[in-house]
């Protein structure tokens, strides 16, 4: 890649609405006031504010089982219960077992329900309605059976995550809001106290403040280290992890594979999957006011540099998939190049790369090699998936954020 247009921050317009460039070093407490204005600029125009509900949560173990991946590791079940059960989420945690301190962990969304992540039938179907009725996904007039457990195991590497120390756990986006323009009728929406308008949080903001219910249950846990998990999805569960890690700044940080359009690719560069594309086919997913830029995405006081940059200081992952040109992989990228901005304001190294040094413009890496440091990147071949191959990236930047040393 030459030094085009596309990796041009003049060219781009990439805007600065917090005057993050006004000053070469930032003290601490004056990154939290620009991260405040970042943060209303996103939730004005994109996400929308988070679920307007007070309810009383507690966490009820429904199972807890010690012979999971071949006995080497616990599984619980933990159901995440909304005030008097108006609405329950079921969790699904994996420990190892046989480390004597607390381990670092993920915690993310999957797409159809938990049974599908491991094969065994002791894992609970989901009660709620399930977003897909094709027969390779084992789906029935919207409810899981028995047919789809396991189909996603390949995404989610169990037995390889806690072979390397870590805890994991998911959560079916589903039981938090379906996946549908249902006028925000179910789920969390539905025990929203206040009329709903334009600045209403659509389903992205409702996933994401269920990762937050997911990381508060897996801090109940014995063995998982509260302070060490990091929010992680794929495409749109990417989108939700990322916005998630942006206002819970619980997370220990965020990985993203091919979140795209209004996840980790830089909106300004027009490629792949754009506003107009995503308002029209998921009306549901954002405020009201994010269809407004449908082609228009110039006009954005933001962009998703910013948003990656609100991960900071914290470790920030993004995958990408060289086929996967709908969510444009270089403007991936690109947002990772240009948030180093503001890891390099808090004393962190990002990517590692310097967008204004025009002897040298950012590259793509080559593909499967894994770059940066606070921020990392890779890209595969092949398409829109997460697949082992990603895993083992994100294994081995989390050994070097999260793990302690001696662990």
């Amino acid at each position: 890649m030459t030094d085009t247009p596309e990796s041009s921050p003049a060219v781009l317009g990439l805007p600065d609405p917090a005057g993050l460039n006004e000053f070469e070093a930032l003290p601490p407490e004056q990154w939290a006031g620009h991260r405040r204005i970042l943060l209303e600029l996103f939730r004005e125009h994109i996400y929308g504010q988070p679920p307007a509900v007070e309810p009383t949560i507690t966490c009820d173990l429904r199972e807890r089982v010690a012979d999971a991946c071949e006995g080497r590791a616990t599984r619980h079940q933990v159901d995440i219960v909304l005030g008097e059960g108006a609405l329950r989420l079921g969790a699904l945690i994996f420990v190892p077992n046989d480390i004597a301190s607390p381990v670092p962990a993920f915690a993310g969304l999957n797409f159809h329900g938990n049974h599908t992540v491991d094969p065994d039938p002791r894992i609970a179907l989901p009660r709620a309605w399930v977003a897909s009725n094709r027969a390779e996904t084992g789906c029935d007039s919207n409810t899981a059976s028995d047919a789809s457990r396991g189909l996603a195991a390949a995404r989610w590497p169990v037995e390889r995550i806690t072979g390397r120390g870590y805890a994991v756990a998911t959560l079916y986006a589903g039981e938090i809001d379906p996946d549908f323009d249902d006028g925000f009728a179910n789920g969390i929406h539905a025990l929203e106290r206040d009329p709903r308008g334009r600045g209403s949080g659509g389903t992205i903001a409702a996933w994401a403040w269920g990762l937050s219910r997911l990381r508060e249950a897996m801090a109940t846990i014995e063995g998982v280290d509260p302070s060490r998990i990091m929010a992680i999805g794929h495409s749109r569960m990417g989108k939700a992890a990322l916005w998630a890690a942006a206002e819970d700044l619980d997370f220990a940080g965020a990985i993203s594979s091919g979140s795209g359009c209004l996840g980790a690719a830089l909106s300004r560069r027009c490629r792949g999957e754009r506003i107009a594309d995503i308002t029209t086919r998921f009306p549901h997913w954002f405020c009201g006011r994010c269809a407004d830029y449908a082609d228009r995405e110039h006009e954005l006081p933001i962009d998703q540099h910013l948003l990656l940059g609100l991960i900071a200081p914290r470790p920030l992952y993004v995958a990408s998939a060289d086929q996967d040109h709908w969510a444009d992989p270089e403007g991936e990228f690109l947002a990772c190049v240009h948030a180093t901005a503001i890891y390099r304001k808090l004393g962190r190294s990002g990517l590692g790369l310097d967008p204004s040094d025009d002897a040298m413009p950012p590259a793509l890496p080559p593909l499967n090699r894994s770059v940066g440091h606070d921020v990392g990147y890779h890209i595969r071949p092949g398409h829109h998936d997460i697949t082992p191959l990603d895993w083992w990236h994100v294994l081995n930047f989390a050994d070097r954020q999260l793990k302690r040393p001696g662990h």
